[in-house]
Protein backbone atom coordinates (compact mmCIF):
# COMPACT_ATOMS: atom_id res chain seq x y z
CA UNK A 1 0.00 0.00 0.00
CA UNK A 2 2.82 2.40 0.91
CA UNK A 3 4.52 1.76 -2.40
CA UNK A 4 1.30 2.41 -4.30
CA UNK A 5 0.80 5.74 -2.48
CA UNK A 6 4.41 6.70 -3.22
CA UNK A 7 3.97 5.90 -6.92
CA UNK A 8 0.68 7.78 -6.94
CA UNK A 9 2.28 10.93 -5.52
CA UNK A 10 5.14 10.60 -7.95
CA UNK A 11 2.77 10.31 -10.88
CA UNK A 12 0.87 13.41 -9.80
CA UNK A 13 4.06 15.46 -9.39
CA UNK A 14 5.48 14.32 -12.74
CA UNK A 15 2.17 15.11 -14.41
CA UNK A 16 2.18 18.63 -12.96
CA UNK A 17 5.77 19.19 -14.11
CA UNK A 18 5.05 17.88 -17.60
CA UNK A 19 2.01 20.12 -17.80
CA UNK A 20 4.04 23.11 -16.66
CA UNK A 21 6.75 22.50 -19.28
CA UNK A 22 4.22 21.95 -22.06
CA UNK A 23 2.34 25.05 -20.96
CA UNK A 24 5.58 27.05 -21.19
CA UNK A 25 5.95 26.05 -24.83
CA UNK A 26 2.28 26.77 -25.55
CA UNK A 27 2.38 30.15 -23.81
CA UNK A 28 5.51 31.04 -25.77
CA UNK A 29 3.74 30.35 -29.04
CA UNK A 30 0.64 32.30 -28.00
CA UNK A 31 2.61 35.26 -26.65
CA UNK A 32 4.75 35.60 -29.74
CA UNK A 33 1.99 35.05 -32.28
CA UNK A 34 0.96 38.35 -33.80
CA UNK A 35 -1.74 39.14 -36.34
CA UNK A 36 -0.54 40.38 -39.66
CA UNK A 37 -0.61 44.15 -39.72
CA UNK A 38 -2.84 45.71 -42.35
CA UNK A 39 -1.04 48.01 -44.77
CA UNK A 40 -1.46 51.66 -43.75
CA UNK A 41 -3.64 53.82 -45.93
CA UNK A 42 -1.04 56.55 -45.99
CA UNK A 43 2.55 55.43 -46.08
CA UNK A 44 4.72 57.21 -43.53
CA UNK A 45 7.86 58.90 -44.72
CA UNK A 46 10.76 56.49 -44.69
CA UNK A 47 13.96 57.56 -42.98
CA UNK A 48 17.09 57.71 -45.05
CA UNK A 49 19.15 54.55 -45.06
CA UNK A 50 21.35 54.44 -41.97
CA UNK A 51 19.29 57.10 -40.18
CA UNK A 52 18.84 56.79 -36.42
CA UNK A 53 15.62 57.18 -34.45
CA UNK A 54 17.10 60.41 -33.04
CA UNK A 55 14.51 60.71 -30.28
CA UNK A 56 14.13 59.13 -26.84
CA UNK A 57 10.38 58.70 -27.52
CA UNK A 58 9.62 59.96 -24.03
CA UNK A 59 11.24 56.94 -22.34
CA UNK A 60 13.33 57.52 -19.24
CA UNK A 61 16.47 56.03 -17.75
CA UNK A 62 19.10 54.75 -20.16
CA UNK A 63 16.40 53.24 -22.35
CA UNK A 64 15.42 56.51 -24.05
CA UNK A 65 18.95 57.63 -25.01
CA UNK A 66 19.76 54.10 -26.25
CA UNK A 67 16.65 54.07 -28.47
CA UNK A 68 17.58 57.45 -29.92
CA UNK A 69 20.84 55.92 -31.18
CA UNK A 70 19.16 52.86 -32.73
CA UNK A 71 18.73 52.55 -36.52
CA UNK A 72 15.20 53.46 -37.66
CA UNK A 73 13.41 50.95 -39.86
CA UNK A 74 11.27 47.83 -39.94
CA UNK A 75 13.98 45.20 -40.04
CA UNK A 76 15.57 43.16 -37.21
CA UNK A 77 17.59 45.34 -34.86
CA UNK A 78 15.75 48.47 -35.96
CA UNK A 79 12.90 50.49 -34.45
CA UNK A 80 9.85 51.42 -36.47
CA UNK A 81 8.61 54.59 -34.77
CA UNK A 82 5.24 54.29 -36.54
CA UNK A 83 4.53 50.86 -35.03
CA UNK A 84 2.29 50.40 -31.95
CA UNK A 85 4.16 50.57 -28.68
CA UNK A 86 4.88 47.25 -27.01
CA UNK A 87 6.89 46.17 -23.98
CA UNK A 88 8.74 48.99 -22.13
CA UNK A 89 6.88 51.48 -24.33
CA UNK A 90 9.08 50.73 -27.35
CA UNK A 91 7.40 50.88 -30.80
CA UNK A 92 7.38 47.43 -32.39
CA UNK A 93 8.45 45.61 -29.21
CA UNK A 94 6.60 42.38 -28.28
CA UNK A 95 2.97 43.05 -27.40
CA UNK A 96 2.50 41.06 -24.19
CA UNK A 97 -0.90 39.52 -23.45
CA UNK A 98 -1.82 40.67 -19.91
CA UNK A 99 -4.00 37.60 -19.25
CA UNK A 100 -1.05 35.38 -20.08
CA UNK A 101 1.17 37.56 -17.87
CA UNK A 102 -1.06 37.23 -14.82
CA UNK A 103 -1.41 33.44 -15.23
CA UNK A 104 2.35 33.03 -15.51
CA UNK A 105 2.85 35.30 -12.50
CA UNK A 106 0.56 33.06 -10.41
CA UNK A 107 2.89 30.17 -11.28
CA UNK A 108 5.93 32.29 -10.32
CA UNK A 109 4.41 33.17 -6.96
CA UNK A 110 3.37 29.59 -6.25
CA UNK A 111 6.70 27.94 -7.08
CA UNK A 112 8.72 30.48 -5.08
CA UNK A 113 6.46 30.38 -2.02
CA UNK A 114 6.35 26.57 -2.14
CA UNK A 115 10.03 25.74 -2.65
CA UNK A 116 11.60 29.00 -1.44
CA UNK A 117 13.36 29.27 -4.77
CA UNK A 118 12.95 29.31 -8.54
CA UNK A 119 10.57 32.28 -8.58
CA UNK A 120 13.19 34.48 -10.24
CA UNK A 121 14.12 31.70 -12.64
CA UNK A 122 10.49 31.24 -13.67
CA UNK A 123 10.05 35.02 -13.91
CA UNK A 124 13.09 35.02 -16.18
CA UNK A 125 11.63 32.22 -18.31
CA UNK A 126 8.48 34.29 -18.66
CA UNK A 127 10.19 37.53 -19.65
CA UNK A 128 12.87 35.91 -21.81
CA UNK A 129 11.03 33.08 -23.56
CA UNK A 130 7.27 33.21 -23.00
CA UNK A 131 6.92 36.94 -23.72
CA UNK A 132 9.65 36.97 -26.38
CA UNK A 133 11.75 39.73 -24.78
CA UNK A 134 14.93 37.65 -25.05
CA UNK A 135 14.84 37.38 -28.84
CA UNK A 136 13.89 41.06 -29.07
CA UNK A 137 16.89 42.12 -26.99
CA UNK A 138 19.16 39.85 -29.05
CA UNK A 139 18.10 41.57 -32.27
CA UNK A 140 20.01 44.72 -31.23
CA UNK A 141 23.26 42.89 -30.53
CA UNK A 142 24.99 44.28 -33.62
CA UNK A 143 22.86 47.29 -34.54
CA UNK A 144 22.98 48.88 -31.08
CA UNK A 145 24.82 46.93 -28.34
CA UNK A 146 23.93 49.65 -25.82
CA UNK A 147 20.20 48.99 -26.25
CA UNK A 148 20.85 45.24 -26.08
CA UNK A 149 22.53 45.70 -22.69
CA UNK A 150 19.96 48.20 -21.42
CA UNK A 151 17.11 45.79 -22.23
CA UNK A 152 19.04 43.07 -20.41
CA UNK A 153 19.10 45.28 -17.30
CA UNK A 154 15.36 45.90 -17.69
CA UNK A 155 14.67 42.16 -17.86
CA UNK A 156 16.86 41.51 -14.83
CA UNK A 157 15.06 44.17 -12.79
CA UNK A 158 11.60 43.03 -13.91
CA UNK A 159 12.36 39.52 -12.68
CA UNK A 160 13.34 40.86 -9.28
CA UNK A 161 10.13 42.85 -8.78
CA UNK A 162 8.11 39.65 -9.03
CA UNK A 163 10.34 37.73 -6.65
CA UNK A 164 10.45 40.64 -4.21
CA UNK A 165 6.68 40.67 -3.69
CA UNK A 166 6.50 36.88 -3.45
CA UNK A 167 9.34 36.93 -0.92
CA UNK A 168 7.52 39.53 1.19
CA UNK A 169 4.27 37.57 1.29
CA UNK A 170 6.05 34.26 1.88
CA UNK A 171 8.12 35.76 4.70
CA UNK A 172 4.98 36.93 6.50
CA UNK A 173 3.17 33.61 6.02
CA UNK A 174 6.09 31.43 7.13
CA UNK A 175 6.87 33.69 10.08
CA UNK A 176 3.29 33.35 11.30
CA UNK A 177 3.46 29.56 11.08
CA UNK A 178 6.92 29.53 12.77
CA UNK A 179 8.58 27.93 9.76
CA UNK A 180 11.16 30.69 9.28
CA UNK A 181 14.56 30.32 10.96
CA UNK A 182 14.81 34.08 11.54
CA UNK A 183 18.26 34.11 13.26
CA UNK A 184 19.74 32.37 10.24
CA UNK A 185 17.69 34.52 7.87
CA UNK A 186 18.98 37.74 9.44
CA UNK A 187 22.61 36.65 9.08
CA UNK A 188 22.03 35.78 5.40
CA UNK A 189 20.09 39.00 4.79
CA UNK A 190 22.81 41.25 6.21
CA UNK A 191 25.32 39.62 3.89
CA UNK A 192 22.92 39.91 0.95
CA UNK A 193 22.81 43.71 1.30
CA UNK A 194 26.57 43.92 0.80
CA UNK A 195 26.46 41.53 -2.17
CA UNK A 196 23.49 43.10 -3.95
CA UNK A 197 24.53 46.74 -3.66
CA UNK A 198 27.69 46.49 -5.80
CA UNK A 199 26.54 44.36 -8.77
CA UNK A 200 24.29 47.00 -10.40
CA UNK A 201 27.18 49.47 -10.09
CA UNK A 202 29.68 47.09 -11.66
CA UNK A 203 27.57 45.42 -14.38
CA UNK A 204 24.72 47.85 -15.19
CA UNK A 205 24.70 48.53 -18.94
CA UNK A 206 27.72 46.29 -19.52
CA UNK A 207 26.28 42.78 -19.93
CA UNK A 208 24.93 41.65 -23.32
CA UNK A 209 21.82 39.49 -23.39
CA UNK A 210 23.75 36.56 -24.86
CA UNK A 211 26.18 36.59 -21.93
CA UNK A 212 23.34 36.96 -19.46
CA UNK A 213 21.36 34.05 -20.89
CA UNK A 214 24.38 31.73 -20.96
CA UNK A 215 25.42 32.37 -17.36
CA UNK A 216 21.79 32.21 -16.29
CA UNK A 217 21.70 28.65 -17.58
CA UNK A 218 25.07 27.69 -16.06
CA UNK A 219 24.15 28.62 -12.51
CA UNK A 220 20.71 27.02 -12.67
CA UNK A 221 22.11 23.80 -14.11
CA UNK A 222 24.88 23.56 -11.51
CA UNK A 223 22.42 23.98 -8.65
CA UNK A 224 20.24 21.23 -10.11
CA UNK A 225 23.27 18.94 -10.23
CA UNK A 226 24.05 19.68 -6.57
CA UNK A 227 20.52 18.79 -5.52
CA UNK A 228 20.69 15.55 -7.51
CA UNK A 229 23.77 14.66 -5.49
CA UNK A 230 21.89 15.42 -2.27
CA UNK A 231 19.32 12.74 -3.08
CA UNK A 232 22.01 10.05 -3.40
CA UNK A 233 22.94 7.86 -0.39
CA UNK A 234 26.25 9.75 -0.05
CA UNK A 235 24.53 13.11 -0.13
CA UNK A 236 21.97 11.98 2.44
CA UNK A 237 24.61 11.33 5.09
CA UNK A 238 24.52 13.85 7.92
CA UNK A 239 20.91 14.86 7.20
CA UNK A 240 19.26 12.73 9.87
CA UNK A 241 18.05 15.76 11.84
CA UNK A 242 16.43 17.30 8.78
CA UNK A 243 14.79 14.01 7.88
CA UNK A 244 13.48 13.48 11.41
CA UNK A 245 12.08 17.02 11.59
CA UNK A 246 10.45 16.69 8.17
CA UNK A 247 8.83 13.39 9.12
CA UNK A 248 7.56 14.82 12.42
CA UNK A 249 6.14 17.85 10.62
CA UNK A 250 4.42 15.69 7.97
CA UNK A 251 2.94 13.50 10.70
CA UNK A 252 1.51 16.55 12.50
CA UNK A 253 -0.04 17.78 9.26
CA UNK A 254 -1.68 14.42 8.61
CA UNK A 255 -3.01 14.32 12.17
CA UNK A 256 -4.16 17.96 11.78
CA UNK A 257 -2.26 19.15 14.84
CA UNK A 258 -1.13 22.72 15.51
CA UNK A 259 2.23 22.78 13.70
CA UNK A 260 3.21 26.26 14.91
CA UNK A 261 3.54 25.00 18.52
CA UNK A 262 6.61 22.99 17.49
CA UNK A 263 7.92 25.49 14.97
CA UNK A 264 11.26 27.29 14.83
CA UNK A 265 12.60 28.37 18.23
CA UNK A 266 15.96 30.00 18.93
CA UNK A 267 17.83 27.83 21.40
CA UNK A 268 21.28 29.44 21.46
CA UNK A 269 22.86 32.45 19.79
CA UNK A 270 26.57 33.12 19.42
CA UNK A 271 28.89 34.83 16.94
CA UNK A 272 30.40 31.55 15.79
CA UNK A 273 27.63 29.09 16.69
CA UNK A 274 23.86 29.41 16.95
CA UNK A 275 21.17 26.77 17.36
CA UNK A 276 17.46 26.64 16.58
CA UNK A 277 14.97 23.81 17.00
CA UNK A 278 12.23 22.59 14.68
CA UNK A 279 9.91 19.71 15.62
CA UNK A 280 12.25 18.32 18.24
CA UNK A 281 15.46 18.48 16.17
CA UNK A 282 18.39 20.87 16.70
CA UNK A 283 20.05 22.69 13.81
CA UNK A 284 23.38 24.51 14.16
CA UNK A 285 24.89 27.25 12.00
CA UNK A 286 27.75 29.73 12.09
CA UNK A 287 26.41 33.32 11.70
CA UNK A 288 29.73 34.47 10.20
CA UNK A 289 29.61 31.85 7.45
CA UNK A 290 25.94 32.63 6.89
CA UNK A 291 26.85 36.31 6.43
CA UNK A 292 29.58 35.42 3.91
CA UNK A 293 27.22 33.06 2.12
CA UNK A 294 24.69 35.89 1.87
CA UNK A 295 27.26 38.16 0.21
CA UNK A 296 28.22 35.59 -2.43
CA UNK A 297 24.68 34.42 -3.17
CA UNK A 298 23.26 37.95 -3.41
CA UNK A 299 26.06 39.00 -5.76
CA UNK A 300 25.37 36.07 -8.10
CA UNK A 301 21.58 36.47 -7.95
CA UNK A 302 21.77 40.23 -8.52
CA UNK A 303 23.94 39.62 -11.59
CA UNK A 304 21.42 37.10 -12.94
CA UNK A 305 18.44 39.28 -12.06
CA UNK A 306 16.81 36.60 -9.92
CA UNK A 307 15.97 36.19 -6.25
CA UNK A 308 18.75 33.80 -5.36
CA UNK A 309 16.44 31.25 -3.77
CA UNK A 310 17.86 28.62 -6.13
CA UNK A 311 21.21 29.17 -4.37
CA UNK A 312 19.91 29.80 -0.84
CA UNK A 313 17.96 26.51 -0.88
CA UNK A 314 20.92 24.16 -1.55
CA UNK A 315 23.09 26.30 0.75
CA UNK A 316 20.62 25.90 3.62
CA UNK A 317 19.95 22.22 3.00
CA UNK A 318 23.64 21.35 2.53
CA UNK A 319 25.44 23.62 5.03
CA UNK A 320 22.78 23.82 7.74
CA UNK A 321 21.03 20.54 6.94
CA UNK A 322 17.61 22.10 7.53
CA UNK A 323 14.40 20.52 6.16
CA UNK A 324 12.66 22.14 3.19
CA UNK A 325 9.75 23.17 5.42
CA UNK A 326 12.10 25.63 7.18
CA UNK A 327 14.29 26.41 4.18
CA UNK A 328 11.49 27.93 2.06
CA UNK A 329 10.63 30.65 4.58
CA UNK A 330 14.22 31.38 5.55
CA UNK A 331 15.22 31.68 1.90
CA UNK A 332 12.28 34.01 1.24
CA UNK A 333 13.40 36.40 3.97
CA UNK A 334 16.97 36.58 2.68
CA UNK A 335 15.70 37.03 -0.88
CA UNK A 336 13.39 39.86 0.19
CA UNK A 337 16.25 41.95 1.60
CA UNK A 338 18.48 41.15 -1.38
CA UNK A 339 15.75 42.13 -3.87
CA UNK A 340 15.03 45.47 -2.23
CA UNK A 341 18.73 46.33 -2.40
CA UNK A 342 19.27 45.09 -5.95
CA UNK A 343 16.14 46.73 -7.42
CA UNK A 344 17.11 50.07 -5.91
CA UNK A 345 20.57 49.71 -7.45
CA UNK A 346 19.35 48.85 -10.96
CA UNK A 347 16.83 51.70 -11.05
CA UNK A 348 18.93 54.46 -9.46
CA UNK A 349 22.43 53.50 -10.60
CA UNK A 350 21.99 51.40 -13.78
CA UNK A 351 18.93 53.48 -14.80
CA UNK A 352 17.04 50.41 -16.01
CA UNK A 353 13.84 51.19 -17.93
CA UNK A 354 10.67 49.54 -16.61
CA UNK A 355 7.29 48.58 -18.07
CA UNK A 356 5.22 49.59 -15.04
CA UNK A 357 1.92 48.42 -16.55
CA UNK A 358 3.28 44.90 -17.06
CA UNK A 359 4.91 44.88 -13.62
CA UNK A 360 1.63 45.89 -11.99
CA UNK A 361 -0.32 43.11 -13.69
CA UNK A 362 2.34 40.54 -12.82
CA UNK A 363 2.41 41.57 -9.17
CA UNK A 364 -1.31 40.76 -8.91
CA UNK A 365 -0.61 37.23 -10.15
CA UNK A 366 2.39 36.85 -7.87
CA UNK A 367 0.26 37.86 -4.89
CA UNK A 368 -2.31 35.17 -5.68
CA UNK A 369 0.32 32.47 -6.19
CA UNK A 370 2.22 33.47 -3.06
CA UNK A 371 -0.91 33.16 -0.92
CA UNK A 372 -1.58 29.67 -2.26
CA UNK A 373 1.99 28.31 -1.97
CA UNK A 374 2.48 28.16 1.83
CA UNK A 375 -0.96 26.57 2.19
CA UNK A 376 -0.26 23.78 -0.28
CA UNK A 377 3.44 23.20 0.54
CA UNK A 378 2.73 21.29 3.74
CA UNK A 379 0.86 18.63 1.79
CA UNK A 380 3.78 17.87 -0.54
CA UNK A 381 6.48 15.52 0.86
CA UNK A 382 9.92 17.04 1.49
CA UNK A 383 11.56 14.72 -1.05
CA UNK A 384 9.16 15.69 -3.82
CA UNK A 385 9.78 19.39 -3.27
CA UNK A 386 13.44 18.73 -4.06
CA UNK A 387 12.58 16.60 -7.08
CA UNK A 388 10.39 19.38 -8.51
CA UNK A 389 13.28 21.79 -8.02
CA UNK A 390 15.81 19.44 -9.67
CA UNK A 391 13.73 18.75 -12.78
CA UNK A 392 13.04 22.43 -13.37
CA UNK A 393 16.69 23.35 -12.70
CA UNK A 394 18.10 20.82 -15.18
CA UNK A 395 15.55 21.66 -17.87
CA UNK A 396 15.86 25.45 -17.66
CA UNK A 397 19.63 25.31 -17.15
CA UNK A 398 20.23 23.22 -20.27
CA UNK A 399 17.90 25.40 -22.32
CA UNK A 400 19.50 28.73 -21.54
CA UNK A 401 23.07 27.44 -21.39
CA UNK A 402 22.77 26.02 -24.90
CA UNK A 403 21.12 29.16 -26.31
CA UNK A 404 23.48 31.61 -24.61
CA UNK A 405 26.79 29.94 -25.44
CA UNK A 406 26.02 27.81 -28.51
CA UNK A 407 23.04 29.54 -30.11
CA UNK A 408 21.10 26.26 -30.11
CA UNK A 409 18.08 24.95 -28.20
CA UNK A 410 18.97 21.61 -26.67
CA UNK A 411 15.51 21.34 -25.10
CA UNK A 412 12.18 22.85 -26.26
CA UNK A 413 11.71 26.34 -24.82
Amino acid sequence: MGKVKWLGKGAVILFILSLALLTTAMFTAVAQEKPKAEPPKIEAAKPAQGALVGNNLGLGGKLGPAIAKTPAGKGPGQIDVSAPRGAFGIPGAPDINYLLAIIWAVWVGWIFSTVGAFGGIMAGVGHITVYGLGDYAKSFRTTNPALNKTLTDSIRTSNQFLVGLSALISTINYLKSKRLAWPLGIALALGSIAGAVFIPMLTGGKISFKQYQGWFGVFVFVVGAVLIYELTPTGQKGKKAAKAAAQAFEKSVKEKKDTSSQGVTLKQFGITKSTFTFFGSDFHFNPIWAFIGGIVIAAISSFLGVGGGFLYVPYLTSIVGAPMYVVAGTSAFAVLISMLTSIAGYITVAKAGMDWGLIGIELVGVFIGSMIGPRTQKYIPDKWLKIIFIILAVYVGLGYFSQGFFGQKWVPM
